[in-house]
């Protein structure tokens, strides 16, 4: 194992492409405070059985892809591979639902899969969501697909489709789980081995499966729009006329059941033609069983999940979202000595004021310490010489257009005051 190589499945963020991410995230608070969502943090890892039960033993996730380890208390943990789950059992456990309803909240960090490593996936991703909690009205629905594509339209990103369907209630679901059994068990030695272990315990996760095979059984399966109950026909009709009314674009996709088992009625996906075959750049959903069967009340939900790092792998292939280049508000340039001992307490002050500030540290020439500062796009280079330093002074040079002045080194309010509004 070579130490200097990172685990498969995991990626480096260095400087240069870090800004980025900065620029998204900061996006990402702006468009959730526009819809009035509040940010949420959860721990990094859960007891096991809580992604069990919440996300549904008979998913791919729980079955093939959890980081899950047991702890020197004997306690079975788990890193958490998506947040809604946590972000539930955070609600219970503090009693969010004690205030005015819906409580809306949004979480941004870390998740945990072991899946094959490819453009854009990786086993340690980020992923940014958002639910709101006590409401079943279709406009929330309808909030949770205008929200991300806000987010994508705010970063300039095109290029983006919506897929939606409803895969009812419980109620639907019962004849429509009987309808797929019938229609898949003459055709069982057609499919994979993990949808023949499905096949009785959840049939919809076959409607999931990504292997040739089984998606070529699959075409003509029944399909779940037939099966709503009135309430969720209602309800999904509902949902596409708001959306009309905003003037969201989206497309019916019968066969969309998404590949976690606590959606209810909505379900919808939003793909990037910047991702080629596997082009999810977010998807979410109804909700409404999910806090009731992790011990809460029954409270119904909605929410939506994008994994960041594949909506920054569309907007660097639109070109998109660039971070402004930035540098220093100022270089000081000394002579060494004293006058490096006085630029030593300048920077210590500046950056004190939350200047960016930079000095040499190497004893240079002074054109050394110039080209430095040039390197590093220095708004201004403050030269420290040894007379100026005699008389209080220094030469501030602005380096867009060459132009200098003196300023007083006793006084740093003139020098915050100048290198301050550039660097704002």
């Amino acid at each position: 194992m070579a130490l200097t190589s990172r685990p498969r499945g995991t990626n480096d963020i260095i400087p240069g492409e870090i800004e980025l991410w900065h620029e998204l995230e900061e996006k990402i608070r702006q468009v959730c405070h526009a819809y009035g969502y509040k940010e949420l943090r959860t721990p990094m890892f859960e007891h096991t059985e809580l992604f069990q039960r919440g996300i549904g033993d008979t998913t791919d996730i729980v079955e093939k892809e959890m980081y899950t380890f047991v702890d020197r208390g004997k306690r079975s943990l788990t890193l958490r591979p998506e947040g809604t789950a946590p972000l539930v059992r955070a609600y219970i456990e503090n009693n969010l639902g004690s205030g005015a309803l819906p409580i809306k909240l949004f979480y941004y960090g870390p998740m945990f899969r072991y899946e094959r490593p490819q453009a854009g996936r990786y086993r340690q991703f980020v992923q940014f969501g958002f639910e709101a909690l006590g409401s079943s009205d279709p406009l929330l629905d309808v909030e949770a697909i205008a929200l991300p594509l806000e987010l994508y339209r705010s970063c300039g990103l095109s290029g983006f489709e919506v897929e939606l369907n409803s895969i009812g209630c419980a109620e639907c679901r019962t004849g429509y789980r009987n309808a797929l059994t019938a229609y898949f068990e003459p055709q069982a030695a057609k499919l994979c081995g993990s949808c023949q272990g499905r096949l009785h315990r959840n049939p919809l996760r076959l409607l999931d499966c990504k292997v040739e095979s089984c998606q070529a059984v699959a075409k003509d399966a029944p399909l779940i729009t037939e099966y709503l109950c009135s309430d969720c026909a209602d309800h999904f009709s509902q949902v596409q006329k708001y959306l009309d009314k905003l003037d969201i674009r989206y497309t019916l996709n019968p066969r969309l059941v998404r590949g976690l088992d606590y959606y209810t009625r909505t379900v919808f996906e939003v793909t990037s033609s910047e991702l080629g075959s596997q082009n999810a750049i977010g998807a979410g959903g109804r909700y409404d069983g999910l806090v009731q069967e992790l011990g809460g009340k029954e409270t119904p939900a909605v929410g939506f999940a994008v994994g960041v790092d594949r909506l920054v792998l569309a907007l660097r292939n639109q070109g998109k979202l660039q971070p402004s280049i930035s540098g220093p508000a100022v270089y000081l340039v000394h002579f060494g000595g004293e006058t490096k001992e006085k630029a030593a307490e300048i920077a210590h002050a500046l950056r004190g004021r939350g200047l960016w500030v930079e000095l040499d540290l190497g004893d240079r020439s002074i054109k050394a310490q110039m080209k430095a500062a040039n390197r590093l796009n220095s708004q201004y280079v403050l030269v420290i010489g040894e007379e100026e330093l005699s008389q209080n002074q220094a030469v501030l040079r602005n380096m867009s257009d060459g132009q200098e002045e003196s300023v007083p080194l006793d006084e740093l309010e003139p020098l915050t005051k100048i290198v301050g509004a550039c660097a704002k």
